[in-house]
């Protein structure tokens, strides 16, 4: 027989015809070939296309007719209703002029769209996102990103990021913009490999990856990276991949080498894109494009057309800049305040008695040479730090011994558990210090003082925290204790436990892993009276806002951006409550929280109500430490009683050392200032976005009208809702749906 003769099987099926066939209907896509057909759900998008072979289903492909209305069955409005719904959110992936607000499920708001209109003027994304804590910087990114994929425009993307933000992302993408990453850290690259066929590279295998920057800055991850890096690289916390230190220098090598491939996507986040750091922030623009770089010394030169040319790549807003864009319902307000207590009896006892141990220590530290001397100081510092969390953090240090070869003392001494770094290494960083340098009848005796002082009646800073927290709760607050070591959050949880008997009490610190911290978080989000404790390794990597809008600085933070951190995890995007809290509890006559006090964070506070943004501390260990010791045993003036002006006396070498520290952080302030007056993001007018994005939001629907929808649909299908105690979390069976829907 003459093929030629033989009609089509799949003739009278031509593109845009509506057929049906294993029971749903489909719309038939182009196709060149004759024996299959290319069909797509009605409703679907392009990912959910398959291929059919007609002759070989079990149900014979049909056209798929609708019946036509009748007038004389008149359906109810509720009816009619969903079916408005349905298909305008049917319709999101095709509405307006973004395709990808189709496929997320956050609602941006209008200064969210900044960065993506910048981004779609460019050829090739070459963008920094220097916008304030909390604006929203991820989502920002993650805009852009599923607006590339979504235009066909990059097939593939990585998030390079701090280890402990990995995860986040990684939720952050899959939960509200629908892309599954994977994962890519040191313990988890080897499960990946398995997964991949052999002679695959992981990133060219998955294509979205999410990496941590410390398992890609080695010689030979990197160069694997490299050769296979995707063509849309988003890189988050930018600022540490610039700045002095080895393990940044190897990070910024990477990062120079993936911009030299001058047609792939480069999107840049950070809040401190200047710290006073000229070099640091050039190396950062050059990353945009070399010639940038020249920029980050010369800002004073108004007629520069570079400058003008960065405006382009660069959007920088504080919270403030965000008024403008008449939407009061962004960020909620925050009132901080100050609460003090008193070291009085037995605790104020035990404290001076281990003051003049340590100044015991000092005096001792002073007169030794190398490696004793040293060891000597962390002590000093360590149980300083100690005494001024809890009597659990004070027990912890008395009576762990530090020892070991010199090198790991020397290892030891170099750690984070007694200063506030940049949060790189969150998951160690609680941990409690070592301070027990020799067995003595004095140190067994101060041990046992520590584990006697347990309770409100003995410690008056738990005491006053206790206030603190009533006080919360009764206005009807949900929050967050954060302190600095682990033995001190166990210990407030037992503690506040005890007290809160109708409230759920739960601590997350470093001992847990980063999906165990999220887990608990979730969970305790739910309940209805919660009190979360935690340490710093919450400061970071996990977003509070869903379930606590307030936070109590149970310790003071010696780096004033930490305290930032901690607030920023409650009041940020997506906070549903009008007003957030922050407490700050210090040790009204603690000559350490004293120092911090007056000297750092009241600096820190003053220049933030200056510029809007808070600037970092200058980056110097050695003199903060000699600054914090030395004040802290000094001995108390008779008439000192509240913090004021902190006076040095005499001490000319600690004034001397934080004249320094204040001078360098003067002149980044000054920095700071000319930035935001040559960088700020001018282009983009509130007039000119506003419109287009009302007119979006009443095309696609607002979040009101997809639960409407869900809600009507489900109760309709046999499966009504039920609310959760918190009332934003619906709970359903899905055993009485359609087998289709289900």
């Amino acid at each position: 027989m003459d093929t030629a003769t033989v009609p089509s099987i799949t003739e009278g099926f031509t593109p845009g015809t509506l057929v049906r066939v294993r029971n749903r209907e489909w719309v038939v896509q182009p196709n060149d070939d004759t024996e299959t057909l290319r069909l797509r759900p009605l409703g679907g998008s392009d990912e959910d296309i398959q291929v059919i072979i007609p002759h070989l289903e079990l149900t014979p492909v049909e056209s798929a007719t609708f019946p036509p209305p009748d007038s004389s069955r008149p359906g109810s409005y509720s009816s009619g209703l969903l079916l408005r719904d349905a298909l305008r959110l049917k319709l999101r992936s095709a509405a307006g002029p973004f395709r990808s607000f189709g496929h997320i499920t956050v609602e941006p708001r209008a200064y969210q769209l900044v960065p993506l209109l910048m981004a779609l003027k460019m050829p090739t994304v070459r963008l920094l996102i220097a916008d304030d804590v909390g604006i929203g910087k991820t989502i920002e990114a993650a805009l852009i990103v599923r607006e590339l994929l979504d235009r066909g425009e990059i097939r593939r993307f990585a998030v390079l990021c701090p280890p402990h933000l990995v995860e986040q992302w990684q939720g952050e993408l899959f939960e509200r913009f629908h892309i599954r990453a994977a994962a890519l850290t040191a313990s988890s690259v080897s499960r990946l490999e398995r997964e991949v066929p052999q002679g695959e590279s992981i990133f060219n295998h998955f294509p979205a990856v999410v990496v941590s920057l410390d398992y890609i800055k080695s010689e030979s991850h990197r160069d694997y990276f490299i050769s296979s890096a995707p063509e849309c690289i988003v890189v988050d916390e930018a600022h540490t991949c610039t700045m002095a230190g080895r393990g940044r220098q190897l990070r910024f090598a990477l990062l120079e080498r993936l911009a030299q491939k001058s047609d792939r996507h480069l999107i840049m986040l950070t809040a401190t894109p200047h710290s006073g750091d000229d070099a640091a922030f050039g190396n950062l623009l050059s990353l945009l494009k070399p010639e940038f770089a020249e920029l980050a010394g010369s800002l004073s030169n108004t007629a520069s057309p570079l400058r003008a040319e960065l405006a382009a790549h660069f959007v920088q807003r504080r919270r403030k800049d965000i008024d403008e864009w008449q939407d009061s319902s962004v960020f909620p307000r925050r009132k901080v305040r100050d609460a003090t207590y008193s070291l009085s009896g037995e605790w104020g006892r035990f404290f001076e008695e281990t003051r003049e141990y340590c100044l015991g220590l000092a005096q001792k530290a002073e007169s030794e040479q190398g490696e004793a001397a040293r060891m000597m100081w962390y002590a000093t510092l360590a149980l300083l730090r100690c005494i001024s969390s809890s009597p659990a953090a004070a027990a912890s240090a008395l009576s762990t011994r530090l020892q070991g070869t010199q090198e790991e003392m020397a290892r030891l001494a170099e750690e984070d558990r007694v200063d506030d770094g940049m949060g790189e290494e969150l998951e160690i960083n609680d941990q409690d210090p070592a301070a027990r340098i020799e067995e003595s009848a004095l140190v067994e005796a101060l041990l046992e003082k520590a584990r006697s002082l347990h309770g409100p009646s003995r410690d008056p800073k738990l005491a006053r925290l206790i206030k603190e927290l009533e006080v919360l709760l009764k206005d009807g607050f949900r929050p967050v204790v954060f302190c600095r070591y682990i033995a001190t959050a166990t210990y407030l949880e037992e503690e506040l436990h005890k007290h809160f008997s109708g409230y759920r009490v739960d601590a997350v610190t470093g001992m847990l892993t980063s999906e165990e911290r999220a887990e608990k978080v979730a969970l305790l989000s739910e309940e209805e009276k919660p009190i979360l404790v935690a340490t710093d390794c919450l400061s970071e990597g996990i977003n509070l806002q869903d379930g606590f809008n307030a936070v109590i600085h149970y310790d003071l933070a010696w780096n004033p951006t930490r305290h930032e951190q901690r607030e920023g995890r409650v009041d940020r995007f997506g906070q549903k409550a009008s007003e957030v809290r922050a407490v700050m509890l210090y040790g009204e006559d603690n000559p350490v929280d004293g120092f911090i006090f007056n000297v750092i964070i009241r600096k820190a506070e003053s220049i933030k109500s200056e510029l809007g943004v808070l600037v970092p501390m200058p980056d110097d260990d050695r003199r903060m430490r000699l600054a914090v010791v030395k004040a802290a045993l000094m001995k108390k003036r008779p008439d000192e009683h509240a913090q004021g002006a902190f006076d040095f006396g005499d001490d000319t070498a600690t004034q001397t050392a934080v004249d320094e520290i204040n001078a360098q952080w003067t002149d980044a302030l000054e920095k700071a200032k000319r930035n935001q007056t040559v960088f700020a993001q001018r282009r983009l007018k509130p007039a000119e976005v506003l419109p287009e994005w009302h007119k979006q939001m009443a095309a696609l629907g607002r979040a009101e009208d997809v639960e409407r929808f869900t809600l009507e649909a489900l109760t309709r299908l046999s499966a009504r809702p039920d609310p959760a105690e918190n009332k934003t979390v619906w709970h359903f069976s899905p055993a009485s749906l359609p087998p289709a829907v289900r």
